[in-house]
């Protein structure tokens, strides 16, 4: 995904000479064609992220339209001040993307996991929050996230995530994407976890039961319409996220559901527990640890509604 980042900043920054692209002390490599094309619109803020925050902020102000980019942890909770203050008071267009979400950084423990970040953020007004499923869905968030008038938070991974869509999709700020249909159960995948969505609409499909997968890339704002068809259409809705059980998209949808009457199918959510995970090692198997596989995931939703079609 960062690969996808790298090209769709660069194609966007051709097209549009008020892009600027401020980095937190990474991607030196990845950045080397966008540095070569634009060399006065790339700032290597170094481990400074709370003066290149503002200085976003700054330039967002002076008519610019700034991403500022680093590892996730770093670009969100180290600089929650300068994010609601700097930018999202201000309500300044600055799009932040924070690069190795949830347990990328599995095996440098809980100092590099972003397990947090959609739930703080989402808190914050003006802020729009996108979290792409794949490689396919980065270049389309970009230029979503370049339309809007205020600032977005884009949630990516590192490298080497499956490969949902073949080409780049129809993407519409708070409107998710349809990536397998299915009449029994409804399943959200925020971000990369939509593969195992998928994962587990297969395992699902071996028990005889149907399962439709939507890419829920809009964490703020919600897909309010679909929620209110999934909720009365489906026997169980499940949210899949590499993100706690507190705050992220399955928090925001019991809220949005809390807030609806009419028929209310059961929510099951599948998340990283409310810890931090000391543990080291890779993100397959830290997502094993979290129940974050399709098996585990097909299970829990099985232990919810029956495994009758």
């Amino acid at each position: 995904m960062r690969n996808a980042f790298a090209a769709a900043i660069t194609a966007l920054a051709t097209a549009d000479e008020r892009i600027v692209l401020l980095s937190g002390d990474i991607g030196n490599r990845l950045f080397d064609t966008f540095r070569e094309r634009f060399p006065t619109r790339f700032y290597n803020c170094g481990v400074a992220e709370a003066n290149m925050t503002g200085m976003a902020a700054g330039l967002a102000l002076s008519g610019l339209r700034p991403f500022t980019y680093t590892i996730t942890p770093f670009a969100t909770t180290r600089v929650i001040e300068q994010i609601r203050v700097d930018i999202c008071y201000h309500d300044v267009p600055v799009v932040i993307v924070g690069t190795g979400s949830g347990l990328s950084y599995a095996s440098l423990g809980p100092t590099h996991h972003s397990c947090e970040d959609v739930g703080i953020l989402r808190c914050f007004p003006n802020l729009t929050v996108l979290c792409p499923a794949d490689s396919a869905e980065v270049g389309p968030a970009l230029e979503a996230a370049l339309t809007l008038p205020g600032p977005a938070y884009i949630r990516l991974g590192k490298k080497g995530e499956p490969v949902i869509h073949e080409s780049p999709p129809p993407f519409a700020v708070g409107k998710g994407i349809v990536v397998r249909e299915g009449t029994d159960v409804c399943l959200l995948g925020m971000g990369t976890t939509t593969a195992v969505a998928l994962e587990a609409a297969r395992e699902l499909a071996a028990r005889g039961l149907s399962a439709r997968v939507v890419s829920m890339h809009t964490v703020k704002p919600l897909d309010e319409a679909f929620l209110a068809d999934a909720f009365g259409r489906f026997r169980a809705v499940a949210v899949v996220e590499e993100h706690s059980v507190i705050g992220g998209l399955g928090s925001a949808v019991a809220e949005w559901r809390a807030r609806h009457d009419g028929p209310q199918a059961p929510l099951v959510a599948c998340g990283t527990p409310d810890a931090f995970i000391s543990a080291a090692g890779s993100q397959a198997w830290m997502r094993e640890q979290c129940g974050l596989t399709g098996p585990a995931v097909a299970a829990k939703i099985l232990a919810r509604i029956g495994n009758a079609p």
